[in-house]
């Protein structure tokens, strides 16, 4: 399967999973709101540039908004991911490329370690933009904090269980073209 296809198949998954499974689970408390959908911008491969991992992750974002009647938060929150994205890649990934040839993010390709520290920088990025943006306001700067944490523990533990459920077979880049 063309990676093309495989991310068109990602992002009609994630939507379906997102609105219509995890915003369905009735609220386990005030502080926890189970958040997957973004995983996709994650799984987006290396070679994608910045801006067209941004406009990806725009259209994920706003079809998503479509869904949820959130007018552009997911969106906002979405192109903020994709544009921190490269930036922990490069802190997290070997500089050099015959130790590292991989095509996309995975625990198989990066090292666990790795991964979820990837994974946990952008969760908490993500959280606390949408989180502040849902709520434009402070209230209570604990509230907001421990929102921030019990949403991202929860996000973390949907992502280790997604990437055990479902591991990505490794594909390499290569030199030809």
């Amino acid at each position: 399967m063309s990676d093309l296809v495989r991310n068109i198949l990602r992002f009609i998954l994630f939507i379906l999973v997102q609105v219509y499974i995890l915003n369905q689970i009735p609220a386990l408390h005030k502080y926890v709101i189970p958040v997957l959908y973004y995983l996709f911008i994650l799984w987006l491969p290396f070679n994608f540039s910045r801006a067209g991992v941004m406009i990806v992750a725009f259209l994920f974002g706003l079809t998503l908004d479509y869904f949820m009647t959130t007018p552009g938060l997911h969106a906002a929150a979405s192109v903020l991911v994709a544009y921190l994205r490269p930036f922990v890649v490069n802190i997290l990934v070997p500089k050099d490329s015959a130790e590292f040839n991989y095509r996309e993010p995975s625990p198989q390709s990066m090292g666990w370690t790795p991964y979820l520290v990837y994974a946990l920088i952008l969760t908490v990025f993500h959280h606390t933009y949408i989180l502040l943006l849902e709520l434009l306001r402070f209230g209570t700067f604990l509230d907001f904090l421990i929102k921030i944490a019990s949403t991202s523990a929860i996000s973390m533990l949907l992502i280790i269980t997604t990437e055990m459920l479902f591991p990505r077979r490794l594909k390499y880049r290569t030199n030809t073209a």
